[in-house]
């Protein structure tokens, strides 16, 4: 078994988290530039390796986010479990502002982002049925119960563009879609982890109810930032005892994470592009590897 490595992306309002030993540590990565360097550490004794997904100072829009490039950082950073930490609208009454919603489904309605490590010279095809892995959600679950963080698990997150919010029709529209929640950052990025071959699970923190609930009105920024600083007080404590109970050995995903790639990539190894190929040394190297 390999030595398990906690990877945390923190989204709004998470721009740090306490570890010991923690230095802040810049990785090169062949598809841009990530959002900041990482902040590399260890809690309880297991390595944990951090990334604001906005950068320190919150200067990047979800949209201006480099996915891959945070995506291949992790992975070239030793991750095996990547839990994703973001602020997000409620669709659902009982999914009031301070709740944490652990996500099991995505609906992606992004279209300004680059989605996949693979293309042109390098086609693969990998399974989103189940984007998450149950073993890491069970620890996330566990965490919050020990740390009596309100939490829901399971539910459907919409994934817009932005950065605006939802306008009153789109959040009723989603609203009857069946979605839970919403938010701007989990896609590409959940499909670019599950490329990666990295286990990952999302922690969707509701800041608001959107736009659709007649008692609350539109989005109110002021509102969301006064709940937001209390999430990501309850992520920092999240986090810490997440690290401190999981095991120092990456366990295998029940849901194939591990091996995602296996039967995954159709160009054959003569037709492949060798620009990208190389590009894909981290991501994909465990297969690539051994196909020669």
């Amino acid at each position: 078994m390999a030595k398990a490595v906690l990877g945390i992306i923190g989204g709004s309002g998470v721009y740090d988290i306490e570890m010991d030993d923690a230095r802040w540590e810049a990785v090169d990565s062949p598809w841009g530039t990530p959002s900041d360097e990482l902040r590399i550490g260890e809690i309880g004794g297991l390595p944990v390796v951090f990334l604001p997904r906005h950068g320190r100072g919150h200067a990047l829009s979800p949209s201006d986010i480099d996915y891959r490039a945070n995506i291949d950082a992790m992975k070239r950073a030793g991750v095996t479990d990547l839990v994703s930490v973001s602020a997000c609208g409620s669709f659902r009454e009982e999914l009031a502002p301070g709740t944490f919603v652990l996500v099991d489904q995505f609906i992606d309605r992004t279209f300004a982002r680059p989605k996949s490590f693979f293309g042109k010279g390098c086609v693969a095809h990998v399974s989103m049925a189940y984007p998450v892995s149950p073993g890491l959600v069970d620890r996330v679950a566990a965490a919050a119960e020990a740390e009596q963080i309100p939490a829901h698990r399971g539910g459907t997150y919409l994934a817009m563009e932005g950065p605006q919010f939802s306008t009153l029709a789109e959040s009723h529209l989603y609203r009857s879609w069946n979605c839970d929640v919403i938010g701007m950052t989990n896609m590409p990025e959940a499909k670019l982890a599950r490329e990666a071959e990295l286990c990952y699970a999302t922690v969707a923190m509701v800041t608001d109810y959107d736009s659709w609930h007649p008692h609350h009105g539109e989005v109110d920024i002021t509102s969301i930032i006064a709940v937001m600083k209390r999430n990501a007080e309850n992520a920092r404590r999240l986090v810490s005892r997440l690290a401190r109970d999981m095991p120092h050995e990456h366990e295998p995903c029940p849901a194939g994470t591990d091996t995602a790639l296996d039967y995954a990539i159709l160009t054959a190894p003569d037709a492949r592009d060798p620009a990208l190929v190389a590009k894909l040394d981290a991501v994909a190297g465990r297969v690539l590897d051994r196909e020669g």
